[in-house]
């Protein structure tokens, strides 16, 4: 289900969505891993065996690691990248469309930009009239 969030209410969201976006990087890491694994270790070159049972567990990550950002974005968030930690929440200024900006790290929302705009184009939410924010 798709809405629009307010600052409020995507603050509120925070906590649980960082704990998904962990989720999600950890289930990278493991993907990650596996594949490693998989490319480098001769065993897995020399016997049928060992290849397919290697293979089966990659694929079981690579679903995994899907499943955690389909749980992940059915909070209403979108994911902009992984590797660098962002995520975006849709609301509303002056009734337009914009993002609530989240970087990893960060406890609360403290930037926003427009809807065209990456990461580049963030601004301090302080910057705006919060009653603005809807």
């Amino acid at each position: 289900m798709f809405s629009h969030f307010t600052l409020e209410q995507a603050n509120k969201l925070l906590p649980s969505v960082i704990q998904k976006f962990n989720a999600v990087v950890d289930a990278k890491n493991e993907v990650v891993r596996i594949q490693s694994d998989f490319e480098t270790n001769p065993k897995y070159m020399a016997s049928f065996k060992d290849y397919i049972i290697k293979k089966q567990e990659l694929n079981s990550a690579i679903t995994s690691f899907y499943k955690s950002i389909e749980d992940l974005e059915a909070t209403g968030v979108s994911v902009k990248s992984i590797d660098q930690g962002l995520l975006d929440f849709p609301s509303l200024m002056f009734n337009e469309e914009i993002w609530l900006c989240w970087k990893q790290g960060e406890t609360v929302i403290k930037f926003w930009h427009g809807k065209d705009e990456g990461f580049n184009g963030r601004k301090p939410i302080e910057s705006v009239d919060l009653e603005k924010l809807r």
